[in-house]
Order: structure tokens, then sequence, then C-alpha cells
């Protein structure tokens, strides 16, 4: 039984070419394809109901189109980790490895969250999102064609990958012409960005990356942001065993990102992070898990910064 001024929730499970919805508070259960008439009925469907918000997985882009089409329709919605939905299903004792997770989980799970900690849709934010992931794309396309080009071909497969190299240094470029304008556009972001470009070793792609993937940063613990981006440490014990700690999960696109950034920033821009990484390093620690330290350190302190408002101080932020 619902309380008088409870909001009524739809879990929306997306997949390809269809949608399951569930409103497990009325045992309403419906199918709707992935046409514009789908989305139509969906949005009557869910007036009917008098739901007043919704919630789906994040599910490779496919829920776009559906949360445009039930936000352009006044209904609320929140995009959230699959991997929090599966936890939370498991926990409950409701879902195996590897059964799939359904428009009843994903509902049963934001009833349970109320709010299923998403982020309020940020148009601006979610541009600047698709902008930063196409540019990573790209580098991830030239990182494997330079990788070929290493081997021995033939002469016109050779000049063909550098013809190709050229058109994607090209469009590369043009891409974080139009982040700098976006990040600029924004008086939100372009405060956020000074505050992050003031750090040694971090520019304008990365504090574009941070402020798209990480809007969380300087609203939630240094615990849960160093969580949100997957370099919070984990125990691996089981009995008597002790394992090394392991980082899990997380956002893996800007984890990589912040990767590469820290690691300019450890090793050659930022005397404060370089100190720290020799210090791990002189202790017998491998070169990557003293990266993922640094990230961990200099995650939180931008954390701190921007809870702050506060530019870079080495004085300040110097690790102990």
């Amino acid at each position: 039984m619902m309380a008088q001024n409870e909001v009524v929730v739809v879990g929306i499970d997306v997949a390809k070419d269809k949608v399951d919805a569930c409103i497990r508070s009325l045992s309403q259960r419906q199918t709707f394809p992935s046409t514009a008439e789908g989305q139509r009925a969906l949005i009557r469907w869910l007036r009917k109901h008098k739901v007043g918000k919704a919630v789906m997985e994040a599910s490779g882009g496919y829920e776009r189109d559906w949360a445009k089409a039930l936000r352009d329709a006044r209904i609320e919605v929140r995009i959230v980790d699959p991997k929090r939905v599966r936890s939370f299903a498991q926990s409950a004792g409701r879902l195996a490895k590897n059964d799939a997770i359904d428009a009843e989980m994903i509902a049963w799970f934001a009833e349970t969250f109320d709010e299923a900690r998403g982020q309020a849709y940020d148009a601006a934010r979610e541009e600047l999102v698709q902008i930063v992931n196409a540019r990573q794309a790209l580098l991830e396309q030239q990182t494997q064609m330079q990788n070929r080009c290493e081997h021995t071909v033939p002469i016109p497969v050779r000049k063909m990958h550098e013809r190709l190299l050229k058109a994607i240094a090209l469009e590369v470029t043009k891409l974080e012409a139009v982040i700098a304008a976006l990040t600029k556009a924004s008086p939100h972001f372009a405060e956020t960005a000074e505050i992050i470009e003031s750090v040694p070793g971090l520019g304008k792609i990365t504090s574009a990356g941070l402020i798209a993937a990480m809007p969380e940063l300087g609203q939630v613990s240094n615990e849960a942001i160093s969580a949100l981006l997957g370099v919070a440490p984990y125990d691996d014990d089981s009995g008597k065993r002790q394992g090394e700690r392991q980082i899990k999960g997380g956002r893996r696109k800007v984890r990589n990102l912040f990767y590469m950034a820290c690691m300019g920033a450890a090793t050659r821009h930022n005397p404060v992070l370089k100190t720290f990484y020799r210090r791990l390093i002189a202790k017998g620690k491998k070169p990557k898990v003293a990266l993922v330290a640094c990230m961990r350190k200099l995650i939180v302190i931008l954390n701190i910064m921007i809870t702050r408002r506060e530019k870079w101080d080495a004085s300040r932020h110097a690790v102990g």
C-alpha cells in the first residue's frame, strides 16, 4: 500500500528494439517498441498511472532517446549504474551471477534508494560527456593504428595508415576545440575547470573529462569520490589468506583519462605528486600500484579543492 504523497516510480529495462516497464508498487508491467509511437504509448501509460519518476540503467546509449522523450513529457528520469542494481539484487537474494536484470528489479532498487543517487539531468554536461568520449575513442583508434604501423606492411597499406592517422589527428584537434568552447560557455564549468587546471599536470581535456563524467566532485565524501572513479582499494582476503588490495568498479573511461594525466603529473609536472610517487617506489611499490595511489590522492585533493572553491596550493596540498 502506497503512502498518499509517495511518488510513483517505474523501472525501465532498455534493450535495442524495446523497453520493458514495471510499476512495482501497482503491479503493472508493459512492453513498448523502440519507435516514436512506442515512446508516446509509454508516456500515455505512465500518465495513466500517475508515475512521477522513471529509473533506467545506463545501457550503451540506447537509454538516451527514451530519457529525452520522458523528460520532454515532464517526467523525472534517473539513469543509474547497472553494477549498483546488480549488487542490490544479489544482496537481496533475487539474482544469480548470470541472470538478467529486469524492470521490476530496477524499480525495486529505485524505491529502496529513493532518488537512486543519479545526477539530475544536465543537457550541457550530457553533450560534453559524448564529445569527450568521442575524442577518447579516436585516440584509442589512433593507438591501434600506430601499433599496426610498427609491423612490416606493403607500402600502399602503410600510406593508407598514414592518411588515416592524419585524419584522426585533425578530428581530435577539432573535438578539443569544441570541448574548450563548451567548457567556457558554462560559468559553472569554467569556474570548476579553472580550479582543476590550477593543479600542475592537469590540462583542459582532463578538466573537461572530470567535469563531464564526475559531476559529484565537491559534493560527496572523499571515500565516495574514490569509489566513483574506481580507485578505492578493496580487501582480497579469505580465511587466513591475505591478498593484495584491489581496485574495482568505477567509471572506466574517465579513470583511463585521469590515469594518463596522473602519470605525467607524478613523473614530471607536479612536484608534490612526484615526491609522493617516488616515496612509494622507494618502498618497493610497483609503478602501476604507485600511480593508482597517486590517482586516489589527487582525486581526493580535487574533491576538497572544489568543495572549498579554492585553487591549488602546494604548501596546503603537500602529501604526507
